[in-house]
C-alpha cells in the first residue's frame, strides 16, 4: 500500500509502518503540485499536518485517493465532510498532542506573568547598558498560584491544561458546549488522586478569570469565540492565551483590547492568516509570541507517527476483511 506523509512523520511512526510493509515517502510536494504527484506515485494513503491543504480540488483530482490522515488534533485544512461524500477516510491524531499543547501554554503564561518576553527581547542588546532600568521595570511580576484560569473547551488539551494549573496552584473553572466533566484524575508524584473542577457559563468565565486559555474547534463559518463583546465582559487586565485556532479571536479586537489594558498581556501561537500573520498583531509590545509549535515537540511527534501508523495498519486491515 503506498503511503506519503508530505508534512513529515517521526522515524518511530514511518519504521512501523515500513515494517507493516507500506511503502512510505517523505518528502514534501509543494500544494501546487501535490495532486500531480498523488497520480503519478498511485497514492492509497496521505498523512499530513496543518501546512497541506487537502480540500476539494485534491479530491476531485485523486481517485486513487483512499485515506487522509491529520497528525494532530484540528482538521481545518481537510475538507472532512467532501471526503466523506467522496468514499475517502479521514482520520486524526487528538491524543497525541495533548501535554505538548498543555506545556506550551503554561510556558506562555509564566513568561506574561514575569514579564519574560519583554526581558529576552531587551536583554541582548540592553543588558549590559540598562540592566538596573530592566530589573526595575520587569520586577513587579505576578505569580501563578491562587489566581483563576478560565478554560474555554475543556477536551483532551483543555484538560491537561487544567492539571497543569491546578498544579501550580490555579483555581481552573471551564465552559463547554459538551463536556460535563465534575472532576480531574491526576498524578502527584506518582500518587494518583481526583480534584473536582467546576463548569460555568460563559459569561462567569469572562467575568472572573484572570487568565482565559482556548481550546475549541473552529466555528463553521470562522466567526470568533472571543470578539469584541466578550472581551468588554472580561477582567481588566487579564491575561489571555490562544494555542487553538487563529480563528478564534477577533485579531483586531484583541489588539484593542491590548490597547486600552483590557487585556494587560497575550500568549499568542495561532493566527488567522498564517503563515503571514498580522504584523499589527505582532508588533504590540505586551505579546508573547511562539509561530505554532503546540504540538511541535518530540515526544508529540513520535506519539503522532506510532498512533498514524497503528491507524493505518487497522484501517488496511479491515479494508482487506471488507474485500473478502
Amino acid at each position: 500500500m503506498r503511503v506519503h506523509a508530505n508534512d513529515g512523520i517521526s522515524a518511530e511512526g514511518k519504521a512501523l509502518m515500513v515494517q507493516e510493509e507500506f511503502n512510505v515517502t517523505t518528502e514534501h510536494v509543494p500544494q501546487e503540485k501535490l495532486a500531480d504527484f498523488l497520480n503519478a506515485q498511485k497514492v492509497d494513503a496521505l498523512l499530513v499536518r496543518s501546512a497541506t491543504k487537502v480540500g476539494k480540488d485534491i479530491l476531485d483530482a485523486c481517485p486513487h485517493l483512499r485515506l487522509v490522515g491529520r497528525g494532530g488534533v484540528g482538521m481545518d485544512n481537510i475538507d472532512v465532510a467532501y471526503a466523506k461524500q467522496k468514499g475517502v477516510r479521514v482520520v486524526n491524531t487528538p491524543a497525541s498532542s495533548s501535554i505538548s499543547v498543555a506545556e506550551l501554554v503554561m510556558a506562555h503564561l509564566f513568561s506574561l506573568t514575569r514579564d519574560l518576553y519583554k526581558a529576552n527581547r531587551r536583554m541582548p542588546g540592553e543588558g549590559a547598558t540598562a540592566f538596573k532600568e530592566m530589573k526595575k521595570a520587569y520586577g513587579n511580576g505576578a505569580e501563578l498560584r491562587g489566581k483563576t484560569l478560565g478554560v474555554i473547551g475543556f477536551g483532551r488539551i483543555g484538560g491537561w491544561v487544567a492539571r497543569y494549573a491546578i498544579g501550580a496552584g490555579m483555581k481552573v473553572i471551564y465552559t463547554d458546549r459538551h463536556a460535563t466533566v465534575d472532576h480531574l484524575d491526576m498524578e502527584f508524584n506518582g500518587i494518583p488522586f481526583s480534584v473536582g473542577i467546576k463548569m460555568v457559563p460563559m459569561e462567569e468565565l469572562l467575568d472572573k478569570s484572570d487568565a482565559i486559555t482556548l481550546h475549541v474547534p473552529s466555528n463553521p463559518d470562522n466567526s470568533p469565540v472571543l470578539g469584541a463583546k466578550e472581551f468588554a465582559q472580561m477582567k481588566r487586565g487579564m491575561l489571555l492565551v490562544n494555542t487553538a485556532r487563529g480563528t478564534s479571536v477577533d485579531e483586531q479586537a484583541l489588539i484593542k483590547a491590548l490597547k486600552d489594558g483590557t487585556v494587560k498581556a497575550a500568549g499568542i501561537d495561532v493566527f488567522r492568516n498564517e503563515p503571514t500573520p498580522n504584523t499589527e498583531l505582532l508588533a504590540q509590545p505586551n505579546v508573547s509570541l511562539s509561530p505554532h509549535i503546540g504540538a511541535a515537540t518530540a515526544e508529540a511527534q513520535d506519539r503522532i507517527g506510532i498512533e498514524l501508523a497503528e491507524l493505518l495498519i487497522a484501517w488496511r486491515d479491515e479494508v482487506t476483511v471488507d474485500r473478502g
